[in-house]
């Protein structure tokens, strides 16, 4: 089964500094049908404005993996980290027990653009983590490239779930298929340009579900930028 979320279905906030596009329920978009997707708790997708950004506040027990799209973002935390991610970069921060951290736009000048996502972590009350890691065009072009994963393949994230997240990037005659696993069910979003599924165009924001679903492909990209979750079978926990 196939669930097919178009771009302007998602919840949206307009906060003047902040443009933001919710996949699934978020802070004051709320949805009972859209509570998120298995494991897959948040999937925004934010515009900042130069020199603006989310102050310091608290996040525990996810595990929350941030990808930039365009621009700069500065990253600060109780753990001691401060770090700018760009394009092509990952973070991921395993909240665990509890840890405050700061999201800004350092640039006076440049928007920022980013994909902010949230996993329910398999244990609760864990050590509070953080990781960065660089995945260069060429890794991502016509592929999908591993970037998030339960035992740190390739050179991937650690997350704490059995998930795992590949970034993929497709334009003109690339092709890129994708088998899931019995068990398993996925979220592709397409965050920029357009590409197809199966035959059928998806344009930037849109969101498709994977359930009991053997695999898909995906053609005709034109400047596509995407990331997919491959997730276990389980329904969002209480």
């Amino acid at each position: 089964m196939k669930i097919l979320r178009r771009s302007a279905e998602r919840g949206h906030a307009d906060h003047g500094w902040l443009d933001a596009r919710h996949t699934f329920s978020f802070a004051g978009y709320l949805d009972p049908d859209w509570m998120g997707f298995g494991l897959l708790r948040v999937l925004n997708q934010d515009k900042v404005e130069p020199a603006r950004g989310f102050g310091t506040h608290p996040h525990q027990d996810m595990e929350i993996v941030t990808y930039v799209l365009d621009g700069e973002l500065e990253h600060r935390d109780s753990m001691g980290h401060g770090e700018r991610i760009v394009p092509g970069e990952v973070q991921l921060m395993s909240a665990g027990t509890g840890v405050q951290h700061s999201e800004v736009n350092p640039s006076g000048e440049h928007g920022l653009e980013l994909l902010q996502m949230w996993v329910h972590p398999a244990r609760r009350g864990t050590e509070p983590r953080y990781e960065q890691e660089a995945y260069p065009e060429s890794e991502r072009r016509g592929a999908l490239r591993l970037v998030v994963s339960p035992d740190g393949a390739d050179g991937s994230l650690t997350i704490g779930q059995d998930a795992r997240l590949y970034a993929g990037l497709l334009d003109g005659d690339e092709t890129i298929t994708h088998a899931l696993a019995p068990g398993r069910r996925a979220w592709l979003h397409l965050a920029r340009g357009r590409m197809t599924l199966d035959g059928e165009p998806l344009e930037a924001g849109d969101g498709v579900g994977f359930v009991d679903h053997a695999g898909f492909t995906l053609t005709a990209g034109e400047d596509a930028e995407f990331v997919l979750w491959d997730l276990p079978d389980t329904e969002t926990p209480s």
